[in-house]
């Protein structure tokens, strides 16, 4: 049993701040202002200065590939490619995978406003197959030895670039899943408790991770399930198959399905394929992709919706999320279920229509608010395709928030890191001011709203009596901190089920047999 007593915001409903909490076995027994006498004998840690609020949850990241690529190089920060190239060189020459891979290059964020090429990605990696994914998940480029391999299947796709090498849409996806297959799974399962660790190192205890990714037999989403049924340290998660085949996740026992990829309706900015109800400004015969038709997207809701499953779909530019949520909505009139918890991603840039639809058949909204005024993808590059009408009406969160809809924050990792004291700071100062929403409601994202998303609530996401003891001592309380200074604050320890988070450490035996016989929730 121990006590705490300081700042214990508990982001309840009534955004409760109180003096005391009382942990014991795992669970909160007590939060007040007066410690009950019962407790006065028991372990007490002061916070003096610090608080305690409850863990945070990443509502969407691709767990599986952000444990493979937080492994390779990140070359996010790099300022021109020439910095990039030296970096690629020296970890070429001290890399002992078969395939290598580089992760984060944005032409938007070097001073030569274009990606690597082919040609040069060679002059640095020229005996190995080696793919630099862009920051966005959504294109890469390849080296020589890597298009040589795959050019028979690639040059059938659409995205396929020999000449500068930058595969994106099919391409990409094709590239993706070769160099996934590539890694051994003893080598996937300790990349997944290095990420684990990192994200705990965070303040993050819970995930929702999109898998399926081009694996034979879909063998990640499988792989995933087993780690999420034996990580350890009360560290948790749960797993979304990406698939339109709804027997992907029946037959697993998911009671989920969605994501990215195969749930994906349509791309992104960065490639300039998001789906736009009026054309991109740099190019008036652009209007992006639609992955599939409204009718398709319609009968895989209405099924999935009817089997019980829990639905969430990428949806990106206004078009995509106006199919996105006239498909739920269609699948909810069909078949009306009371709880569903269905939700879009990302949702970027939505339409007064769509949001009305989300507010009223209790849609959640899944964005990331790290995308807001985004070194990979400046406000001066997404003006520039989307003008300045369009581009003032990105990631509106606090338009969400007044509507009455249901927002979950996430990193979609790789694509950001996952950093919630980023994501709190983002949504309180959003570049349009309009948007920026109040600490408490970004908490709220953060924790209760994340356990929500996946039916979770009743056990996590706020410091309540009863529930499990996830918890984040951050180094000051956040309702004290100027929202302009809100990414000073630090993760100072987490704490899982009562305990200190402590590092993965289990072999890979170990992760098989209790990823096949405990009954951890995933």
């Amino acid at each position: 049993m121990r006590v705490y007593h300081g700042n214990i915001v508990t982001v309840d409903e009534k955004n409760s701040v109180y003096q005391y909490l009382v942990e014991d076995k795992g669970r909160i027994v007590y939060v007040g202002d007066v410690l009950p006498k019962e407790y006065v004998t028991a372990e007490l840690l002061e916070l003096g200065k610090k608080a305690i609020v409850p863990s945070f949850v990443d509502t969407h990241q691709h767990f599986a590939s952000f444990a493979i690529f937080h492994s390779g190089l990140n070359v996010m920060d790099f300022t021109s490619n020439k910095e990039m190239l030296v970096a690629i060189k020296e970890y070429v020459a001290k890399a002992e995978e078969k395939s290598l891979l580089a992760f984060g290059a944005s032409p938007y964020s070097v001073k030569e406003k274009r990606l690597i090429n082919r040609e040069e990605l060679d002059s640095v990696c020229p005996d190995k197959p080696m793919m630099m994914v862009k920051y966005d998940g959504h294109a890469c480029v390849v080296n020589s030895v890597l298009l040589k391999k795959l050019e028979k299947k690639l040059c059938k796709l659409r995205g396929y670039h020999p000449e500068s090498g930058e595969m994106n849409q099919e391409a990409f996806f094709a590239v993706s899943d070769y160099i996934s297959n590539s890694i051994s799974i003893p080598n996937m399962i300790r990349n997944m408790q290095k990420a684990v660790d990192y994200e705990a190192a965070h303040g993050i205890g819970m995930v929702h991770t999109v898998s399926g990714v081009g694996f034979p037999l879909n063998a990640d989403i499988t792989i995933e399930k087993l780690f999420a049924k034996s990580v350890q340290n009360g560290f948790q998660i749960r797993v979304f198959p990406q698939s339109m085949d709804t027997s992907v996740a029946t037959s697993r026992k998911l009671p989920r399905i969605g994501g990215c990829f195969e749930c994906a309706l349509d791309g992104c900015y960065g490639s300039q394929d998001a789906a736009m109800i009026e054309p991109y400004v740099n190019d008036k015969s652009n209007s992006g992709v639609l992955y599939y038709t409204d009718e398709k997207v319609i009968d895989f809701c209405m099924k999935a919706n009817r089997l019980g499953l829990q639905i969430e779909m990428h949806a990106i530019g206004d078009k995509a999320f106006e199919q996105a949520t006239k498909a739920l909505k269609a699948a909810l009139d069909d078949f009306p279920r009371e709880d569903h918890r269905h939700g879009i991603i990302h949702a970027c840039l939505p339409t007064k229509e769509g949001v009305d639809i989300c507010a009223k058949y209790h849609i959640n909204l899944l964005m990331q608010s790290a995308f807001d005024n985004w070194r990979q993808e400046p406000p001066e590059y997404t003006e520039s395709i989307l003008g300045k009408e369009r581009n003032a009406q990105l990631n509106p969160v606090k338009t969400f928030v007044e509507n009455g809809c249901i927002v979950g924050q996430g990193s979609d990792a790789p694509c950001t890191n996952p950093d919630p004291i980023d994501w709190l700071y983002r949504a309180c100062n959003h570049t349009n001011p309009s948007q920026s929403v109040d600490v408490y409601t970004a908490l709220r994202m953060l924790t209760y709203n994340g356990c929500y998303a996946t039916f979770d609530e009743k056990e996590r996401g706020t410091l309540e009596k009863g529930k499990i003891a996830d918890m984040v001592i951050l180094s000051d309380n956040p309702y004290k901190v100027e929202p302009q200074n809100l990414r000073q604050l630090k993760v100072e320890k987490l704490i899982l089920s009562g305990e200190e988070y402590k590092p993965q450490n289990q072999s890979l035996a170990s992760v098989v047999w209790q990823g096949i016989t405990s009954s951890q929730k995933y």
